[in-house]
């Protein structure tokens, strides 16, 4: 195992001490491992709390800022937060107007998420559970679908409808909406290693590839041949676009890395899905490319389709100000 890391330990809590020397517009809790934004609680404005294991950067604490979070958990790598820093997380944002759980649909994460929103008292919270993950039904880690790329435009468009000041119900709905709109798959060409296990986490032979990979290494739908990449393409949008219409409205189309896949192999898969997507009647709203839900050191992509009304695209473009997301300020 090669890694930048001192003690695998303490890999978690070294990292957040950089994120603060990078980032002192954030406060962070070291105690109870939190990424706060600097200005929160925002008073009057409906408090974003998301979190979960670490390992998927920039998801969370990289999305905590104005125009997104309020705050993120962070867990041990691939390992839920625990209650107690979810319920020191709704507490520290909320502003009076109510606090938003955004919860990745993995058991721990919704469990933990579950026992925090029943411990705030005084305070009123909502929970969104993203599940938009075509490849299976279940998993390792979930019951139903595993909450994968969606994630990112959810907590971009409903950060900016929180920053315009809408009620907790109305954010709550539009979380809900974002949801239901969203589709994603995704494979791995390697697997990742956990710096705490110090193998990697699977073995997938050199010519091969897994297709429908999650985010932690489960198993995906199945294992194939390594193929081009106009082949890949196909085996991630047509199970996308099986499963739901996405030719009645645009889309924003988000081609995300899974931490090893450089931005010159990501740009490539997505001009192949765009073709696809032209080819099937499919219009690109919006785009987004790059490494923003990752699985550590794991070479794969996955694809993610949302279908954006007006409302949607004009949150989309809302301006943002956090260390992994950043427009229009």
């Amino acid at each position: 195992m090669k890694k930048l890391i001192n003690d695998p330990a303490a890999v978690v809590q070294e990292a957040l001490r950089g994120m603060a020397a990078a980032h002192p517009e954030l406060r962070i809790d070291h105690e109870n491992r939190i990424v706060f934004r600097g200005d929160a609680p925002v008073r009057g404005k409906v408090g974003l709390v998301s979190g979960g294991g670490s390992g998927h950067e920039p998801m969370h604490g990289g999305f905590v800022g104005p125009g997104m979070l309020d705050a993120a958990c962070a867990g041990e790598v691939f390992t839920s937060p625990v209650p107690d820093q979810m319920l020191a997380a709704t507490r520290g944002v909320d502003g009076g107007a109510g606090v938003l759980h955004i919860v990745k649909n993995y058991t721990g994460d919704v469990m933990n998420f579950e026992m925090a929103a029943e411990l705030s008292e005084g305070i009123e919270v909502e929970t969104v559970v993203v599940d938009d993950d075509v490849a299976v039904q279940d998993s390792l880690y979930t019951a139903g679908r595993r909450g994968v790329g969606t994630t990112v435009l959810l907590e971009k468009i409903v950060g900016a409808a929180a920053e315009q000041g809408r009620p907790l119900s109305e954010v709550a709905a539009l979380a809900r909406k974002v949801d239901q709109r969203g589709r994603s798959m995704g494979m791995a060409l390697t697997s990742c290693t956990v710096p705490a296990a110090g193998h990697p986490t699977f073995d997938l032979p050199e010519t091969e590839m897994e297709i429908g990979i999650g985010i932690h290494g489960e198993p995906g739908r199945r294992r194939v041949p390594l193929a081009p990449a106009r082949e890949i393409a196909e085996m991630l949008v047509e199970p996308v676009l099986s499963d739901l219409d996405f030719t009645a409205d645009p889309v924003i189309c988000f081609v995300n890395g899974m931490g090893a896949t450089p931005l010159l192999e990501l740009y490539l898969m997505y001009g192949e899905v765009a073709a696809l997507l032209e080819k099937a009647g499919v219009r690109v709203a919006r785009s987004l490319v790059g490494p923003y839900i990752t699985s550590l050191d794991m070479a794969g992509c996955s694809v993610t389709l949302l279908s954006a009304d007006d409302d949607l695209l004009s949150l989309w473009d809302a301006p943002v100000t956090t260390p992994g997301l950043r427009w229009g300020a």
